[in-house]
């Protein structure tokens, strides 16, 4: 896939208003706006979690960004329906626009078929470990890498410490892990002491991302993403300082017990 010209986020936003990325944006209306609200607590696992994710919804694709739960309230959403591209790209609302640049993007370019991956059919928690497989499989991480995980997932995190990696596990909302190891909630400040970096796509909705692309940039580092944020959005720079993600649009893993489908982009760089 051809990288992004695009350097940051805004830059690619830049591209989609000026027709560069396919059809005009202002000609294009959202259909549907919804809330998903989920809360998991898998069987042996001593602690659940709770997503919140925006969807809006253009011709058969659905763009998404996962927020904070309670962050966004559901008329803020409902509002977006009847409301063209264009104009949502402008919303205050950082988690609106990445949800409206990802249906668009996922309208003017579906995902890759030749790139899907299945996530076969089982418990939550057997579609959790099958998914982290894919996902830490994109990752050039070896025994004793030291990988920033930004997002705790604890099956990510699982199958890390099977490959006997070494993690910084980091979440803004601070807590710790399933093994008791607490989370640092400063990404930025933990990017020099690691040789590898494994985002969350909600990087996009709260402001993290574009500082952790241009560490790549700069340093060659590895930056891998497991996106249902902005699935089609991380894929545009694939090659242009992210090594690679693994791309979930909507519906996620965890809202069926059968077959879901991931997709998974790499770039060039796996050192």
């Amino acid at each position: 896939m051809k990288p992004a010209t695009a350097g940051t986020l805004d830059d690619l936003v830049t591209d989609v208003l000026a027709g560069r990325m396919g059809d005009d944006p202002a000609r294009h209306r959202i259909s549907v706006g919804f809330v998903t609200r989920q809360g998991a607590h898998h069987a042996t696992r001593g602690r659940g979690y709770r997503n919140h994710v925006i969807s809006l919804r253009l011709g058969a694709a659905v763009g998404s960004c996962a927020v904070e739960p309670d962050e966004i309230p559901d008329d803020a959403v409902y509002e977006c329906v009847g409301r063209d591209v264009a104009t949502l790209l402008a919303h205050p609302l950082p988690a609106v626009r990445v949800a409206a640049l990802d249906a668009y993007l996922m309208h003017e370019h579906p995902h890759d078929p030749a790139a899907a991956v299945t996530v076969p059919a089982g418990s939550s928690l057997d579609k959790s470990l099958a998914r982290a497989t894919a996902v830490v499989d994109l990752l050039p991480a070896g025994p004793g890498r030291r990988v920033l995980v930004i997002g705790v997932v604890n099956s990510l995190l699982h199958r890390l410490r099977e490959r006997g990696a070494r993690y910084v596990p980091c979440d803004l909302k601070g807590g710790e892990t399933e093994w008791g190891e607490p989370h640092v909630t400063d990404a930025v400040a933990a990017l020099d002491d690691c040789d590898a970096v494994l985002a969350s796509g909600m990087t996009l909705g709260n402001g993290t991302f574009d500082p952790l692309l241009r560490h790549a940039r700069e340093t060659g580092k590895p930056l891998v993403f497991f996106a249902q944020t902005g699935s089609a959005v991380l894929r545009r720079f694939v090659g242009a300082g992210v090594t690679a993600v693994s791309a979930e649009p909507y519906p996620f893993f965890w809202l069926d017990g059968g077959p879901t489908v991931i997709y998974r982009y790499r770039g060039e760089n796996t050192r």
